[in-house]
């Protein structure tokens, strides 16, 4: 075993997408409140549209508009994927994303995604940033259960060959976190995006990051 393989904690890191990678949040909180507006829904507030983000298209918006009929849901997700879609060039990675990505690729890591996109916008978002061949495995909510169901885990590490001890999970919600929990990783929270770190206490997070050079530099020591 080598110095390297020897002194590394996790084999596998898994990341979130959206408010972890990605610096979407608040795009997507407002397409979700433009969504239900659309619908006949009450506007959700900023706060709400930002709790959801995270899981399944379709949880997701129905818990940011409960006053929606269920015959409306696809209605809802259909006008949410049309105000996403006018503005998704809008937004790009968090600064600092790609090199941590290569720092890690470099010290041997294997990296993947879990998200609550669906599978088509994870390869667009991919394709878009130049990001394809730095994942070694994703997961989507659309092909398996979403978070914090531990699926979207537990079949990564199957892929991958990786037992829970040696995976880590990073993301911005109390989902990604739930998930890692479920799952039997652990987890590193990311107080940037989508969910106040307020939330993640109680769900043991090994750090809580602000920013991506204080992830990247506690990755590079920890991790």
């Amino acid at each position: 075993m080598t110095d390297a393989v020897s002194a590394r904690r996790f084999d596998l890191i898994v990341f979130d997408w959206d408010g972890t990678l990605y610096d979407s949040t608040r795009l997507i909180a407002r397409c979700i409140q433009e969504a239900v507006v659309d619908v006949g829904g009450a506007r959700p507030n900023e706060r709400d549209a930002a709790w959801v983000i995270g899981l399944g298209l379709a949880e997701a918006l129905a818990r940011a508009a409960p006053d929606v009929p269920r015959e409306k849901y696809a209605e809802l997700g259909a006008r949410y994927r049309f105000h996403y879609l006018q503005h998704q060039d809008d937004v790009m990675l968090f600064d600092g994303v790609l090199p941590m990505l290569d720092a890690l690729k470099a010290r041997g890591h294997l990296l993947a995604i879990a998200t609550g996109k669906s599978r088509r916008g994870l390869n667009e978002a991919l394709a878009a940033r130049d990001m394809r061949g730095r994942f070694d495995g994703s997961r989507t909510a659309d092909e398996t259960h979403g978070k914090p169901h531990p699926r979207m885990l537990l079949e990564l590490m199957e892929e991958l060959d990786v037992p829970a001890e040696r995976t880590l999970m990073i993301g911005d919600t109390t989902h990604d976190l739930q998930l890692a929990v479920n799952a039997g990783c652990a987890g590193v929270g990311v107080g940037y995006g989508a969910h106040e770190v307020a939330g993640f206490e109680a769900l043991s997070p090994l750090h809580v990051a602000h920013s991506v050079a204080e992830l990247s530099d506690w990755l590079r020591d920890n991790a």
